[in-house]
């Protein structure tokens, strides 16, 4: 169980008590003059976040992606022996502060920021960041700052922060459609942008629809509580706003006839889903070496906690009182959440990937790691690689750990189990320092080489089976253009490779 402000001693006094940290507390008067921070995602999703954020009467600002000075930073003032997704949060908020108290004084920054970030407890450093953030401010003078940290198990947080951050029902059903809209992009910006024909009209495109999303989000109609429920659950308006990104793609031309090795991205949350320095730029990495890369989506971590907390329901079932109605109705959630998920990519006409059924993910890990160890993501890291595997969604799986990560280190060790039973499955676990980049990239290539010839292999066989050529499929193409637009649905035909998919595709239809 996390809580909503993670208490840690700071010093000792009258006969070697600790003083708890307790910041100041946020009062509503300070809202039009204090900034609230916050970061650590991807830009797509931070910045709706910050939409829903304003909407609600805050001022909001997100932190600059981390860089390899942050780690620098981090390790120099906080633990140097914390991971490095712990050195690069921590020296971003601290450099960031250090910038802006140069400008107006660390008493003026005190007042003017506040810094959110989440909360939680486990097998995990991530449950001691507010340690590190703490001990960093203090050693640099900016020991008055005040830092909020969000329990992943309470909304009404505002007995420990104050009732400056109103963060209510609405609010949190606000992050949590942020959250949808924004995987969705980004899942069909990682399928375009391999194969455009124009050089940086996907990036260009993806710009204009978080843009429309932030304006969306920050203009959504006002609803009490229970009433905000209903319209989130039932409004068409965050549907027509996908609708109205569907066709701004609906202008790129792409070329799916190039054969691209598909990189299954896992591993620990803030590796995989940040994009810069921290996890050393692995996704745009991957693109110039050739591949197409999965992204790994929050909405499938968020769909992985719903199903952690729902085994508990189930190991109680017959023994806890209400334990199974509390089971059926959290299975009711979950299927509302996944409808919604269905709901919104619909509205994109399906084009972004389907997000795996937890169920599944858990049967196909349980040989190897148990349901019941929830460090990092558990047995879902090691579901998602079977999975993508077995379903042809991906030729190669990368695997982000931090150095020294527990939950991590064990999933790695599970795999090897995974191996062993599935020796055809292209594995590249990286270990990431934050300042050892050649290292784990030199690993990654070695093993995305077999990808490619892999992916090779399944277009030559595709072209076999279609009895057609390569030639013949592009003037099937060049005859309905359509084909070549981005928002044209291929479907998969058993293929993990989008060119060979699009080539079985074109026989079918061409008969």
């Amino acid at each position: 169980m996390a809580t909503a402000i993670t208490e840690r001693p700071t010093e000792r006094r009258d006969g070697g008590h600790y003083r708890a940290y307790t910041p100041r507390p946020f009062t509503r008067a300070e809202r039009d003059s204090v900034t609230i921070l916050f970061g650590g995602l991807h830009w797509r999703v931070e910045r709706v976040l910050q939409a829903v954020l304003e909407s609600a009467g805050h001022q909001a600002q997100v932190l600059p992606v981390a860089t390899k000075d942050d780690l620098l930073t981090g390790r120099e003032v906080a633990d140097i022996g914390q991971c490095c997704p712990t050195s690069f949060t921590t020296g971003n908020l601290v450099n960031f502060l250090k910038k802006e108290a140069k400008a107006v004084g660390a008493e003026e920054v005190n007042k003017k920021f506040v810094y959110l970030t989440a909360g939680s407890c486990g097998a995990c450093r991530f449950g001691q960041y507010h340690q590190s953030y703490e001990l960093a401010l203090r050693n640099s003078g900016l020991e008055a700052f005040r830092m909020f940290l969000l329990a992943q198990d309470q909304l009404d947080q505002k007995a420990a922060m104050g009732d400056g951050l109103d963060l209510n029902l609405p609010v949190t059903l606000g992050c949590l459609w942020a959250i949808f809209c924004t995987d969705l992009v980004q899942d069909l910006e990682y399928q375009v942008r391999p194969f455009e024909v124009v050089p940086g009209q996907t990036e260009a495109v993806v710009r204009e629809s978080i843009e429309l999303l932030y304006q969306a989000f920050r203009n959504r109609p006002k609803r009490g509580p229970w009433a905000s429920v209903a319209w989130f659950l039932t409004t068409g308006y965050f549907a027509k706003a996908m609708r109205r990104i569907r066709r701004k793609f609906d202008a790129i031309e792409v070329d799916r006839l190039r054969v691209k090795p598909v990189v299954k991205i896992t591993g620990e949350f803030y590796l995989q889903t940040v994009e810069g320095d921290p996890n050393y730029n692995i996704h745009r990495w991957l693109e110039a070496e050739g591949a197409e890369v999965y992204p790994a989506g929050i909405t499938v971590w968020m769909d992985y906690l719903l199903r952690l907390g729902l085994q508990r329901f189930e190991d109680y079932s017959g023994i806890e009182k209400g334990a199974r109605l509390k089971l059926g109705l959290g299975r009711t959630a979950q299927a509302i959440y996944r409808r919604v998920v269905a709901r919104l990519r619909r509205a994109m006409g399906d084009l972004p990937r389907d997000i795996p059924h937890q169920l599944e993910l858990r049967r196909l890990a349980a040989p190897y790691f148990h349901s019941r160890l929830d460090g990092g993501e558990g047995d879902m890291l090691v579901g998602k690689a079977i999975w993508a595997h077995q379903k042809k969604k991906a030729h190669m799986i990368c695997e982000l750990s931090p150095y020294s990560c527990m939950p991590n280190t064990m999933s790695i060790g599970a795999m090897a189990g995974v191996i062993g039973k599935y020796p055809d499955l292209l594995y590249a676990p990286l270990e990431i320092k934050g300042d050892a980049e050649v290292h784990a990239l030199s690993r990654c290539q070695m093993i995305l080489t077999e990808a490619k010839k892999r992916a090779q292999r399944e277009f030559d066989e595709a072209l076999a089976r279609s009895g057609m050529t390569i030639e013949q499929v592009r003037a099937y193409l060049d005859a309905h253009p359509k084909m070549k637009r981005a928002t044209y649905r291929v479907p998969h035909m058993g293929c993990a490779g989008q060119a060979a998919n699009l080539v079985l595709h074109v026989a079918r239809k061409a008969r």
